[in-house]
């Protein structure tokens, strides 16, 4: 029988079994965005090479050997995991962890081990008084601790209260009384993304390697590796990610395409009508200053957005998930903002653009439909996009 987990972590896929075997990415944020983990050693193209972007601060090193040590720690406890990788960026940590066979702890147990062990030697590291395990009643000084805090402690034996013990809320109450010095060294929760099969358990551990030229390359090419959470484009607002100098070219030129050709019914990608429509816009794009436009849903339009980006072709991809703070996009298209030749708009309150026909707005079907309307937009567009944050 499984006992339940002690984290207070909220997982991301809830229906998951965090107990079984699996593969995850997991993804802790250094609370505050603090940058203590590591620095760039340099910059320019030869610290792309790998191994040579990163050096990791003394915490750091500390961190990247916890991490290491996990099957070992686990062991004692009946787990048995795997570490595939792991990276220390400045103010953040990507690890690769596998369970090989079905546990009495949970994921969440087990990261919330390694992050109090990380806590209690970066304190270590500073002097600072342990947080892990402190009782609150230690912190029930002066007239400005809250009711609730006093009751907390009270209400349990002689030392008080664990800080484990709070809500999220508590807790954020109590390190703004108490200092940081008593805050841990992650972020309360933490992101994990559940591997699908052997390709993408592949594609997670290249990430981690990949992540430290990633943020080198944002940092040298910052205006084509431009992430902007709202962008004004006419009359509307975007996540924008990449080169937004494209929106500026004297011609766009919007590819939809029909999944089936609407007299054969076959696959439109596969007949003559879309052969001749690629070899238009193929030559627009040869002949100079016009950029291809299109969410990429169907068959044909992914077909001639997957070549810009092959060839280096100016592309305007629209999608409809939106573009957050930590945003970024995966490696294929990462590789094409770095050359320049890609801009990523998301629009905001896509729903609110209405229903097509009798589907409602927010379906897929309207809404890669309403992404067409907005390449449309986006075409006739000849202004300057406005930066609003």
């Amino acid at each position: 029988m499984y006992r339940m987990t002690t984290s207070a972590y909220r997982p991301r896929n809830p229906g998951h079994d965090y107990y079984g075997r699996g593969t995850y990415l997991i993804t802790l944020v250094v609370s505050g965005r603090e940058q203590l983990l590591s620095s760039f050693s340099a910059m320019g193209i030869d610290a792309l090479k790998e191994g040579n972007a990163l050096t990791l601060t003394p915490l750091g090193e500390v961190v990247e050997q916890t991490w290491l040590r996990i099957p070992e720690a686990q062991v004692v406890h009946g787990n048995r995991v795997l570490i595939h990788a792991c990276v220390c960026m400045p103010d953040h940590f990507h690890g690769v962890i596998e369970v090989l066979e079905p546990m009495e702890w949970s994921l969440g147990d087990i990261i919330q081990a390694f992050k109090a062990v990380c806590t209690s030697q970066w304190q270590k590291q500073m002097g600072m008084e342990a947080s892990v395990n402190r009782p609150i009643s230690v912190d029930l000084k002066g007239d400005k601790v809250p009711g609730w805090l006093r009751e907390k402690a009270l209400r349990h034996d002689n030392e008080g209260a664990l800080i484990r013990s709070m809500s999220k809320k508590q807790r954020r109450e109590y390190y703004a009384l108490v200092g940081r010095n008593q805050r841990p060294l992650f972020d309360d929760n933490y992101d994990d993304t559940v591997c699908l099969d052997e390709r993408h358990r592949q594609a997670m551990i290249a990430y981690v390697h990949d992540n430290p030229r990633r943020a080198l390359l944002r940092k040298m090419l910052p205006d084509v590796m431009r992430r902007c959470l709202h962008v004004r484009i006419g009359n509307r607002s975007y996540g924008a990610f990449g080169n937004l100098f494209l929106l500026r070219w004297a011609r766009k030129i919007q590819v939809q395409c029909h999944r089936r050709h609407p007299v054969t019914d076959q696959p439109y990608e596969e007949t003559a009508d879309y052969a001749g429509e690629r070899q238009q816009w193929e030559r627009a794009i040869l002949e100079g200053c016009t950029v291809i436009v299109t969410p990429g849903i169907s068959g044909g339009e992914r077909l001639m957005k997957n070549e810009c980006m092959k060839q280096g072709f100016p592309l305007i991809h629209l999608q409809k998930e939106p573009i957050g703070t930590f945003w970024k996009p995966e490696r294929q298209r990462f590789e094409a903002c770095a050359n320049g030749s890609l801009l990523i708009l998301a629009p905001w309150d896509i729903d609110t653009m209405g229903r097509v026909g009798t589907v409602p707005a927010d379906s897929d079907y309207s809404r890669f439909h309403n992404l067409n309307t907005l390449a449309v937009e986006i075409c006739a567009f000849d202004g300057d996009a406005r930066i609003v944050g």
